[in-house]
């Protein structure tokens, strides 16, 4: 069990400092360099692990499908991310990642028919648009390019939960150490190619912080943290998996604030807290609702047997 807890606690710990790894990352050398060494490591060493375990990397027809959506949402989410970094607070970056199971469940329903949405969890939706829409607000006072650092960190979101949504419609089975080898793999020559293009040189010597945060970006991040995940995953309740998507776009916000002194405004904090509330309602408030309903019912049942 302890095992678990660990596990459990490393996903916190990666989660919530991979923004601020993000904003260090990119310092001394451009985001194209920062994001494509990152993607380089991680994508050798998921390689290695898996002929480590499973001897080769799985090719057919719906592997190969599987690997290139998994790219998709590797190389776009990525870039994005990476660029939007380079104009707002690492904390913001983590709250509006929270919002990914609002996303998916819209995708999911559109892609999958999957039925996961209700009233309870529309209104979690519209709670937390007004809180983004605050967040952008604030940001376009800000400047343009950090109100655009908001869209783009966005649009990272949207195409991660099309890439999640795409891998689970083609439905491979694959192991998800597999899935991860293979989109690196499949995205790393866009990204290398995207890096050349876009920079002139690549620097000839990089600061401690910036090359340690690529390397733990690279090992940590995009490795070891999925498969942490996934090994939670199969082991708790979606229940308690839920409350690290609650937890780490807080404690990220506070690491961005002590360790990189990032300033957020009093109405950027009124979004984030529209953000953190639909976050509880979409994951709880259709229990709550279910739980009153329930209780009011075996009363009533109660009142009707009595003398």
């Amino acid at each position: 069990m302890w095992l678990i807890y660990g596990a459990y606690l490393g996903v916190i710990a990666i989660w919530s400092t991979t923004p601020l790894a993000i904003k260090w990352s990119s310092e001394g050398a451009g985001f194209l360099f920062g994001v494509s060494s990152r993607m380089a490591i991680g994508a050798l060493l998921a390689f290695a692990l898996t002929l480590l375990i499973y001897k080769r990397l799985a090719f057919f027809r719906s592997a190969a499908l599987t690997y290139c959506a998994a790219a998709v949402g590797i190389y776009g989410g990525m870039i994005f991310i990476y660029w939007g970094a380079q104009f707002i607070p690492s904390g913001l970056i983590s709250i509006i990642y929270g919002l990914s199971p609002m996303i998916m469940s819209v995708l999911a329903l559109a892609c999958l028919g999957e039925r996961g949405l209700s009233v309870v969890r529309i209104l979690a939706m519209c709670i937390g648009l007004c809180g983004l829409a605050l967040v952008f607000g604030q940001q376009l006072q800000v400047s343009q390019s950090a109100a655009l650092g908001v869209l783009a960190v966005l649009l990272s979101v949207i195409l991660n939960c099309v890439s999640a949504v795409s891998i689970k419609r083609i439905n491979a089975k694959l192991p998800a150490l597999m899935v991860t080898s293979g989109g690196l793999l499949f995205a790393l020559p866009a990204f290398l190619f995207t890096c050349y293009i876009g920079e002139d040189t690549w620097p000839a010597t990089l600061p401690e912080r910036a090359l340690g945060s690529i390397l733990y970006l690279g090992v940590m991040g995009s490795v070891v943290g999925f498969m942490l995940y996934y090994f939670v995953l199969a082991r708790l309740t979606a229940t308690q998996v839920a409350l690290i998507t609650l937890i780490t776009p807080v404690t990220a916000l506070w690491l961005g604030c002590w360790l990189n002194h990032e300033q957020i405004s009093a109405l950027a904090w009124y979004g984030i807290a529209c953000i953190v509330v639909s976050l509880i309602v979409y994951q709880w408030g259709g229990w709550i609702v279910w739980r009153d309903r329930l209780a009011a019912r075996k009363s009533s049942l109660k009142l009707g047997n009595a003398p």
